[in-house]
Parts: structure tokens; sequence; C-alpha cells
């Protein structure tokens, strides 16, 4: 039987709906979903169906992860009556060709660990389990996580093995940050939200553009100290940080005396803050001597708001940045796409700067003695 795998239509939505009715009893996806799939620009939807016939015996959903590498492969089915046919290791082939094609370098994806078929299926195409959920689905089955190099496969330094936190708020992403950093050197540290909360109040700026503030570096380096880690910060700039978008003169002033008093108390502390630029040779060298590295990026590129955002490096390759992101946009994110997510190198350089003064700052940990 001759195959053919083609891009979804608008046409053909109604049988989209009914191999979802007919393969999934739970999380089907909706009307409304599958017609924002076909259109959008961060989705490949494909189709399977027999040469020269209209019916369609399957289809694979894939997500491109903006402003990253990496692409997840959301939800495969066939319909019963085309199983045996290996249609869902053709899909899987196209699903990753398709990826690659559009810049992605990994492939991730979720299964239920009651579905023996589709994990053998995806570890025969090269994909190993990385982790587990447990009660993931709609019917609260658990879901293992696994991922495959689908291009530019190459070692990736990596610091100690640092565990993933979802912020629990929109301003504390420099805490979540710093308490990854600060786990992944020392066990007995825990990422919870108590100390989560703690740490911003140690650290915030007060203000911020909107809202309440983030977190300073020198205040996350201070917060470090506090807790027995050597801290030493890497700034490009020696003004008040993050006030070139605040424009009340009264948030300024105290964003400013906020500055001064984190810089004065480094100086009491004699944490050492570097006023130099960060390039990713100094990172990989770092990465290399086990130290934890905080990176300021801007949100622009992952979510198109030019918001400060505190993110973990835990890796980097010839290709690729890897970093742990402590949000989780719900729109369109799962927990999975936040942890080691790969971004370009190139596209990194032009992230971790900040605002018009192109802001560029580090923060890097390690343990006391």
């Amino acid at each position: 039987m001759s195959i053919t795998i083609r891009f979804a239509e608008q046409s053909d939505l109604a049988q989209l709906l009914n191999i979802e009715a007919q393969c999934f009893s739970t999380d089907q996806l909706s009307r409304r979903s599958f017609k924002h799939h076909l259109v959008s620009n961060h989705s490949v939807l494909l189709v399977a169906h027999e040469q020269n016939q209209q019916t369609l015996l399957g289809y694979a959903l894939v997500l491109l992860l903006k402003g990253t590498r990496l692409a997840r492969l959301y939800s495969i089915a066939v319909t019963p009556d085309a199983r045996g046919m290996k249609l869902g290791q053709l899909l899987l082939i196209a699903s990753e060709q398709a990826a690659v094609d559009s810049g992605r370098t990994f492939m991730r994806l979720e299964v239920a660990t009651s579905n023996a078929h589709a994990i053998a299926l995806y570890q025969a195409q090269g994909y190993r389990t990385f982790g587990q959920y447990l009660d993931y689905y709609d019917d609260h089955q658990d879901a293992l996580r696994m991922q495959k190099t689908i291009r530019n496969k190459s070692v990736v330094i990596q610091h100690a093995k640092a565990p993933w936190y979802q912020q629990s708020t929109d301003f504390t992403c420099g805490p979540a940050a710093l308490m990854m950093a600060m786990a992944s050197l020392d066990q007995q540290i825990k990422c919870e939200q108590g100390l989560e909360l703690t740490l911003w109040r140690e650290s915030t700026t007060i203000f911020m553009t909107s809202g309440l503030g983030g977190t300073h570096p020198f205040g996350l380096a201070l917060a470090a100290n506090r807790r027995q880690f050597n801290a030493q910060v890497y700034v490009n700039s020696e003004q008040p940080l993050f006030i070139d978008g605040v424009r009340k003169s009264n948030k300024k002033e105290i964003m400013t005396l906020v500055h001064q008093q984190f810089a004065q108390e480094c100086a009491e502390q004699n944490i050492d803050i570097h006023y130099c630029d960060v390039n990713q040779e100094s990172i990989v060298q770092w990465l290399e001597q086990g130290k934890a590295v905080l990176m300021l990026i801007s949100t622009y590129r992952l979510d198109g708001a030019k918001a400060p955002h505190w993110v973990l490096i835990t890796g980097i390759d010839n290709h690729s940045m890897y970093v742990h992101d402590s949000h989780v946009d719900s729109k369109w994110q799962q927990a999975i796409d936040c942890q080691h997510t790969p971004i370009s190198r190139a596209d990194f350089d032009k992230m971790s700067t900040f605002g018009a003064s192109r802001l560029r700052c580090a923060i890097l940990l390690s343990p006391a003695g």
C-alpha cells in the first residue's frame, strides 16, 4: 500500500476530529485547537492517507517552541482500521524531518507508561527516557518523558545536575533560578515556595517598569552568600540597573537607592562584582569548572514581551545553550518544555542582552571553601 504524508489543510478538519474521537477517550484535541494548529507558524500538523484516496488514516502534531531549538511531538494517532501498517513510524519520521527543516535539534514527547506499543516504537526510533510525570493524563495515568537528538549531535558540557522548579509568581524568576543553582551544588537545598519568597524579599528591586519588582543581581548574590555560597557578578554597566524603561521619577529614585545599597553591601561582604561583558567562551570555562551560572535574558524572542528574566544555564555545546527556565507559559508550554531547553548560541547571544542599554549580566555560584 502506498502512503502519502502531507501537511494538513483546512478541509481535513472534520476527519481530524473523527480520528481524535476514534483514538482517544480523554485528553482530546478540540475543534478550536485543530483550527489553531492548522494556521500556526509554530505548529506542524501532518496527515497520512492512501495515495489517490481522501480518507485520512492518521495524523501527527508537532509544536515548534518559540525562540528555541526544541520541538515537541504533541500528539500522534492512527485509526484502528489502519493499525499494523507502520503508519505511526512513518508519521514519526516525517515529523522529525519537518522539525529539522524548521531548524530544531531535539524532539521531545510524553507517552503513557501503560502504552507499551508506543514506547517500543519511540525506543526503536532512538528516543530515550529522561524523566517521568506522575498523574499526568486526565485518566490519572503516569507519563514518561522522552527525547531524541534529530540533528547536529554533539557533546554537551554540563555543570552539576540541577533540579527544575516552576516559579510560583510572575516576579520570582530570579529566586527560582537561584534556588535551582544552589540545589545543583548542594543537595541540602530544597526548591520550595517558602525559600522562593524569602529570596525575593532579600533581593527585590522593589519596582520594575510595571507591577512588583524583579530581583537585582547584587541582591541575588548577597542571598547566595548568606547561604554559604561563593557568588560573583559579571555586569557590563556601572549604572543603576533596570531603570531605562521606568517613567516615574520616584520609582527611579527608589530603584537607584536599592542599587546603591546592594552595591555597598556586596563590597562589605567581599562579593566580587566584575564590570565587564560576558561572552560564551567564559560560560564554557565556568561550566567546565563546575560552577552554576545564572544569566539575565530578555523574553522577547520567547514570548514577544520585553521583560528581564533570569534563567539557569545547564549546558552548552557547539550549537546550543541549554537552560532551566522557571516560567511556564500555560498557553503553549508544559514543564517539559522549560527544562534543559536548547537555544541556538546565536539566538542566546541576542536574547542575553536587555533594554536599550543592552545590559548583560551573569551570576556565578560555587560552594564556599
